[in-house]
């Protein structure tokens, strides 16, 4: 990429200034009409950061051609396997502060985190104590725990969807064989509790052979993200739940290439050698994991406490 000396410092006249505010307030007026109040508050705001941004580093027509490329290259390469816009919203923060934003705190309900662009409705259901790896490579993992409410309230038959990357590193909609591995549904039981066989998750790069992995490289950061396994939550009369838990000591946690790691979501995967019973008798040949993750979901028109 071509460097562009940076002239966004050099002195502005005033009748320069006139001319740039004139293009602003004739693109916010030209929404005046809009029948739709929330839209027009939107596009007004949208239009005046966009310009306040074009301005502030006083962009180049050659780097504006720059970006309408990047956005056409993020176009082209996307299907209905793969959303480089997603790729795009998450390394630029914008889908955790979207995140922040809409699921705002709420006593001691459990943090929500990306959804990541790799969900897919649709997969197979698993009884409790089910293994939701189907043949996906990884070091088995035994994932238990609770949901509740901010009550501390038994949620029974919560929906739990679960996904994650095989050892590979991958999603199976990223393999080419039209597997369904490494995600399942469940439901948790009477006492709010629920208990599954997955893999331990390890660190793996985001898709990074199209523009956003190329943005990436131009500014010196890596598309790993920290080892992770997916959880969606819902059930009636509480918020929906979308969040991951992490690996303690994972080397990745403070540089997460999307920024999804919080505090509150690392956990203790803990190593059993092997040899070791497992909680269902479950015969393993080799080391497993273990990890307990239990969730408070917020009421379903949740506030600030």
């Amino acid at each position: 990429m071509t460097t562009i000396p940076d002239h966004s410092n050099r002195p502005i006249s005033e009748r320069q200034r006139a001319i740039e505010e004139d293009v602003v307030q004739r693109v916010v007026h030209s929404f005046d009409d809009c029948a739709d109040p929330r839209l027009r508050r939107v596009m007004v705001s949208l239009v005046e950061h966009l310009h306040a941004f074009l301005r502030d580093v006083r962009l180049t027509e050659d780097e504006w051609q720059v970006a309408i490329d990047f956005l056409t290259a993020a176009g082209h390469i996307t299907d209905d396997k793969r959303q480089e816009f997603v790729l795009l919203s998450d390394t630029l923060g914008a889908s955790m502060q979207t995140i922040a934003i809409n699921n705002e705190a709420y006593g001691d309900a459990t943090e929500a985190t990306v959804f990541g662009p790799f969900f897919v409705d649709g997969a197979p259901r698993i009884e409790l104590g089910g293994d939701m790896a189907f043949g996906a490579a990884g070091q088995p993992c035994w994932v238990e725990g609770t949901v509740r409410d901010v009550d501390g309230d038994p949620v029974r038959n919560a929906r739990i969807e679960v996904w994650e990357a095989d050892d590979e590193g991958l999603y199976d909609v990223q393999h080419d064989d039209g597997r369904v591995a490494a995600r399942a549904h469940l439901f948790t039981d009477d006492d709010g509790g629920y208990r599954f066989w997955g893999i331990k998750p390890t660190p793996y790069p985001i898709p990074y052979d199209g523009p956003v992995g190329k943005m990436l490289q131009a500014v010196g950061r890596s598309p790993y993200r920290a080892s992770h396994l997916h959880f969606m939550v819902t059930a009636p009369g509480c918020r929906r739940l979308v969040t991951h838990i992490f690996v303690r000591g994972d080397e990745l946690l403070d540089r997460d290439s999307v920024f999804g790691v919080k505090d509150s979501l690392v956990k203790d995967f803990i190593e059993q050698p092997a040899g070791t019973p497992t909680p269902d008798g479950r015969v393993i040949d080799g080391p497993w994991s273990r990890v307990r993750f239990d969730v408070v979901l917020a009421p379903g028109a949740a506030t600030d406490e």
